[in-house]
């Protein structure tokens, strides 16, 4: 199961295509880890985004209560991708 959910994917997608990147030119590498809490499985994990172009990466940590297509974004527009 991905740690990505679809709305999230969405949302990196609407990032790229605002400031113009190629979605070919990013890749997504995900860790997950499940967290047990009163027998709900809430999905916790990290995602990796990596400018191939430039080799640059950012780790960002997915799951309830992130935001991680938000920080990614303010990372785009402080030029940390390159």
């Amino acid at each position: 199961m991905s740690v990505i959910a679809p709305d999230e994917r969405a949302d990196f997608l609407a990032v790229l295509r605002r400031h113009h990147l190629a979605e070919s030119d990013f890749v997504l590498q995900e860790t997950g880890a499940t967290d047990i809490v009163d027998e709900v499985y809430p999905l916790r994990g990290s995602v990796t985004v990596v400018r191939t172009s430039s080799l640059r990466e950012r780790e960002y940590q997915t799951g309830h209560g992130t935001a991680w297509t938000v920080e990614f974004e303010k990372d785009v527009i402080r030029g940390v991708f390159g």
